[in-house]
């Protein structure tokens, strides 16, 4: 099943000085750039203007465990990357540059959707076209903590891949 594009809600553009929207018709073809240039670990943006929904769907972020959020703004544009320019911190409402790099104008806006996601709602095929790509992204709940070790994840992901370990280890112990 393909989605079609949204028609966003909100005022746009919704970070005029940071994000620059290129719109392509058709389902999953839009990105979005950098307009500035930042250090590894800055503040990119607040999360603000988000509001909670009952179901995840594949526009949703996952903010806690069984909680997802719409973004309502252009962020909604960031699109996934193995080899992510972003983080989304949904504990602290914030987007950050990525630890491990600068960011620099016209960049590509990506984050890394496993570090928010346990499931995604719609598993896609990642063309990143990283050297490390993992493939097919489905959510965190299938990589397992020796693949997703090299990445910043969210609180609530790494909550549950410990949860899962631990599951695991009792399997194999009894």
């Amino acid at each position: 099943m393909t989605s079609s594009p949204p028609s966003p809600s909100w005022e746009q553009p919704s970070h005029p000085k940071l994000i620059k929207v290129h719109r392509i018709a058709g389902a999953h073809l839009s990105y979005s750039t950098s307009l500035v240039s930042l250090p590894a670990g800055s503040l990119f943006s607040p999360i603000e203007n988000h509001f909670f929904i009952k179901d995840r769907d594949w526009t949703s972020v996952e903010a806690a465990d069984g909680t997802h959020i719409d973004l309502n703004s252009d962020l909604f544009f960031v699109n996934h990357s193995c080899a992510p320019s972003l983080e989304y911190d949904v504990n602290r409402m914030e987007v950050r540059v990525s630890r491990d790099r600068d960011l620099h104008r016209g960049d590509l806006l990506t984050f890394f959707y496993p570090s928010t996601e346990w499931d995604m709602a719609q598993p896609f095929e990642c063309h990143c076209n990283d050297q490390l790509c993992l493939g097919t992204i489905k959510g965190a709940s299938g990589l397992g903590n020796a693949r997703l070790k090299k990445y910043w994840l969210n609180t609530h992901i790494r909550e549950r891949l410990e949860n899962q370990a631990e599951r695991e280890n009792k399997e194999t112990a009894e």
